[in-house]
């Protein structure tokens, strides 16, 4: 069977979801929808755009207009597209809070639905990594795809988990103050601390991870290319440097960098990227340095880097496979995914 796909929102997140849907074999994306004739959605709607014949919709009718004034050609309302019969998974990648107030008009129409990690956990049956709970996700009426920095927190600390045992872990993260086009935010001249103890990180992880003790901070810097995360971890017993390196080396979407091969920096693992001609120079694996990494006692350290844009894509792909039960086996879904877009392991 192909699972037939919405996406709610054509941002940031939105438009490389519904690109990646493109990419699978037993996928169709049937449509979109969005509020605004945006660059982002006149340019992916190009005859040579990634989305380019897919059928557009507007949130609501004075969105509609507003599309229709500004020279798009557009097929009705959210309602009418949820309205076709032809859409078995709804991916809402509206603004946080926004796919809270969507979720009855998804319900009226009996659609499977994944929302992202800006929503409150409680909007979805299950929150979602999939590495870590796949099975849970089989079958339920909605997910929450968890947001970029709980992704790359919940791989690499299920990973340790998985292989060693955690007793506690703390996570430390300098998070970039916005996305690269985000140009009405402006440059700040600032470190802004999340006043917040923990922040929400740590509550995050738990809503995946429920058994993991762990504690974290935040502070938002002036950059945009990426979150980097400080994480110490209290192991169930003793392991040597060697062990976890193997570990993280083995694990998918997780990869190594050594600073002496000239990545020490998020500028420097992006360009990689960039240099991989990956579209949008997109990053989907959590990146550790692997100089960081470090064993005192039952103490494990590392420093990772989390491309905010697009770490959670392949999960969304993935939940959409499970949501619908159409794949039971994780890793078989995890390949498929990683094939599709290119993932490095």
């Amino acid at each position: 069977m192909t699972i037939r796909v919405a996406v709610n929102g054509i941002g940031t997140v939105g438009k490389r979801v519904a690109h990646a849907v493109t990419l699978q074999k037993d996928m169709k994306l049937v449509a979109i929808c969005t509020r605004s004739p945006s660059p982002v959605i006149r340019t992916v709607l190009e005859p040579n755009g990634p989305l380019y014949g897919t059928d557009l919709y507007a949130s609501d009718k004075e969105h509609l207009k507003m599309m229709k004034d500004a020279g798009m050609i557009v097929n009705g309302t959210l309602e009418d597209m949820l309205g076709r019969g032809d859409i078995d998974v709804i991916v809402d990648c509206t603004p946080g809070g926004v796919g809270e107030k969507n979720k009855p008009i998804y319900e009226k129409f009996k659609l499977k639905q994944i929302y992202e990690g800006g929503e409150k956990a409680s909007v979805a049956d299950v929150s979602f990594t999939a590495v870590a709970n796949y099975e849970k996700a089989l079958n339920v009426n909605s997910v929450r795809v968890v947001s970029c920095n709980t992704t790359s927190l919940v791989r690499t600390l299920w990973t340790i988990d998985t292989n060693f045992g955690v007793k506690e872990a703390f996570a430390a993260l300098a998070r970039r103050a916005a996305d690269p086009p985000e140009d009405k935010k402006g440059p700040i001249n600032a470190i802004v601390p999340s006043l917040s103890v923990p922040s929400h990180h740590a509550p995050d992880v738990q809503t995946v991870l429920p058994h993991l003790k762990i504690m974290s901070l935040a502070v938002v810097v002036p950059t945009t290319l990426a979150h980097v995360h400080m994480v110490e971890v209290t192991l169930k017993k003793k392991v040597s440097r060697e062990k976890v390196l193997e570990a993280f080396n083995e694990a998918t979407r997780i990869l190594l960098f050594k600073g002496k091969e000239g990545y020490s920096s998020t500028a420097s693992i992006i360009e990689k990227f960039r240099d991989l001609c990956r579209p949008r120079y997109d990053m989907y694996e959590v990146g550790v340095w692997e100089e960081t990494v470090d064993v005192k006692g039952n103490k494990l350290y590392w420093i990772h880097m989390v491309h905010q844009e697009s770490i959670i894509i392949p999960e969304n792909i993935d939940a959409i496979r499970a949501i619908t039960g159409e794949e039971t086996d994780k890793w078989k879904s995890i390949e498929k995914t990683n094939k599709s877009l290119g993932i490095l392991k």
